[in-house]
C-alpha cells in the first residue's frame, strides 16, 4: 500500500511537468477604469464615496498549436471581481458590486521556456452589477449587460509549468443602466499582473 501511495504521489508530481502543454489556469490582480456616476451625483456634503479600481480574476484556457509550432490560437474564460463602490452617510449606505465573465479568443506567439511570448485577442464579456441601499430605506437594483472587449499582453515562461505576464484589456461600452440610472460604468482600460500554470 505504501508503495502504491508513493507511486501515485510521484506520478502527480512529475506528470504535469512532462505533459505541460495546452491547458492552463491563471490568477490576475490589477486595476481598471471605473466611473460610478450615480453614486458621484449623490455625493454631497456629509457623505463619503469610496471608489474601487481593483480587479481580481481567475481564468481557464486552452491553446491549439498551429502549423508553425510557436503560433497558437487560444480561448479562455474568466471570472473578474471588481472592487466595491460605496457611498455612505449617517443612517444610509449604497454599495455597488460588480463581477464579469469574459470570454476571449486570441493569437499567441509562444517563444518557449525562458522567453517572452506575446498575444492579442478579442471577445465578449457578461457583466453583472448590483446596487444595494440600506439604512433609511432598503432597496436592491441589479442589471446585466454583454459587451465586446479587446486585449493584448506578454508573459515570461519561467518553466513549462509557470509563466508570469502583464495583460491589458479595453472594455467597449461597459455602461450598465436601468430605468435611466447608471448603475456601473466599467468602460475603458484595465491592466493586470497574471500568473499562469500550464498542464
Amino acid at each position: 500500500m505504501k508503495k502504491l501511495v508513493i507511486a501515485v504521489v510521484g506520478l502527480l508530481c512529475f506528470a504535469p511537468a512532462a505533459l505541460a502543454d495546452n491547458w492552463g489556469v491563471g490568477f490576475r490582480v490589477g486595476a481598471a477604469e471605473n466611473d460610478p456616476k450615480t453614486l458621484k451625483d449623490n455625493h454631497v456634503a456629509g457623505t463619503t464615496l469610496d471608489e474601487g479600481y481593483g480587479v481580481f480574476g481567475l481564468e481557464a484556457l486552452y491553446e491549439w498549436t498551429l502549423n508553425e509550432e510557436a503560433n497558437k490560437i487560444g480561448a479562455k474564460l474568466g471570472v473578474d471581481v471588481y472592487d466595491v463602490n460605496e457611498l455612505k452617510a449617517t443612517g444610509y449606505k449604497a454599495e455597488e458590486t460588480t463581477y464579469a465573465l469574459p470570454l476571449t479568443v486570441y493569437f499567441k506567439r509562444d517563444n518557449g521556456v525562458q522567453n517572452w511570448s506575446w498575444f492579442a485577442g478579442a471577445g465578449l464579456t457578461f457583466l453583472r452589477t448590483e446596487v444595494e441601499e440600506s439604512g433609511l430605506f432598503n432597496d436592491t437594483t441589479s442589471k446585466s449587460k454583454v459587451f465586446p472587449h479587446i486585449t493584448a499582453g506578454a508573459e515570461y515562461r519561467f518553466s513549462r509549468l509557470f509563466a508570469l505576464g502583464l495583460d491589458v484589456k479595453y472594455n467597449i461600452g461597459a455602461k450598465v443602466k436601468k430605468d435611466g440610472v447608471i448603475l456601473s460604468d466599467r468602460s475603458g482600460f484595465g491592466a493586470a499582473l497574471t500568473g499562469r500554470f500550464y498542464f
